[in-house]
């Protein structure tokens, strides 16, 4: 075992004995395209309402953009991070909805090239985040690659984000599949986002849910849904969330419940080491 690696393990000991205190959230999607982003930074501005201290992640390392759903400039970000140009507290960035934003980079697409002082990097920010907020979001990219499934298998609560589309619906289901074969212990809930009538959010979520008992032989939390409201395209052009431009549409009252589901809905044992022990078993380190 390389010095690097003695030092990380110690390291990792060290942490794990800490309290954890963040919840950890992983937003994902199994296709691009259906609202995923803007659920994870709305949702992460309702909690903030809610008086809890959140963060939220930017870890789709391909296509980050939550800094440009929230109007904010993000001049520093992961890669910075990893690279040791700066330090947490320079990227993270104070949003107009009360949370804390962490930025993504496209340089960050291939993490199992990493080395193990740019891996040790990342479970130290991740620790420290743990200690320094009450939630942490993570917004995953879409699909089932690497990189999402690192997350996923790190998190407390997976929430899965589709639409009533039956292409968004399979690629939903085939996330759940996944997630589910690797065997790591982690509560699992579907939102069915831009629907037209609580009916149709109903009927999507009973058709996942059947299918993931019989054949994966799991439950899927219900998560809820959120209306299909033109408060919402009209928010993302304007670079304004729309829990802040419209508070009372039917889209936000839709993520006000979700925030709550999602308090409700916390696990009373928390997975052992927290969020950064559970990724570093994953990087390998």
């Amino acid at each position: 075992m390389t010095a690097a690696l003695v030092d990380q393990a110690s390291s990792l000991r060290t942490l794990a004995a800490r309290t954890r205190r963040a919840q950890v959230i992983a937003v994902t999607s199994g296709k691009g395209g259906v609202g995923k982003s803007n659920i994870a930074v709305n949702l992460a501005i309702k909690m903030a309402q809610g008086g809890k201290s959140v963060a939220l992640l930017d870890a789709d390392l391909g296509l980050a953009n939550a800094d440009v759903l929230c109007n904010v400039d993000v001049q520093w970000n992961l890669s910075h991070l990893i690279a040791r140009k700066r330090t947490l507290k320079d990227v993270m960035v104070k949003t107009p909805g009360g949370f804390y934003l962490i930025g993504g980079a496209s340089g960050l697409a291939k993490m199992a090239d990493l080395d193990d002082l740019d891996r040790q990097r990342i479970v130290d920010s991740m620790a420290e985040l743990e200690e320094l907020f009450d939630v942490l979001i993570i917004d995953t990219g879409a699909g089932i690659n690497a990189n999402v499934l690192c997350f996923t298998r790190a998190a407390d609560h997976v929430l899965i984000v589709t639409t009533p589309e039956p292409t968004a619906i399979t690629d939903a289901y085939a996330v759940a599949k996944v997630m589910i074969r690797d065997g790591q212990e982690r509560q699992m809930s579907l939102l069915v986002n831009q629907v037209r009538s609580a009916q149709e959010g109903r009927a999507v979520y009973e058709r996942i849910s059947k299918v993931a008992r019989q054949f994966l032989g799991i439950g899927i939390f219900d998560a809820g849904y959120v209306f299909a409201d033109e408060n919402v395209p009209l928010a993302v052009r304007r670079r304004n969330p729309f829990v802040l431009s419209a508070p009372r549409s039917l889209a936000s009252a839709c993520v006000a419940q979700l925030a709550t589901r999602l308090q409700q809905d916390r696990p009373t044992a928390v997975q052992p080491g927290g969020f950064f022990h559970r990724m570093s078993r994953w990087l390998r380190i």
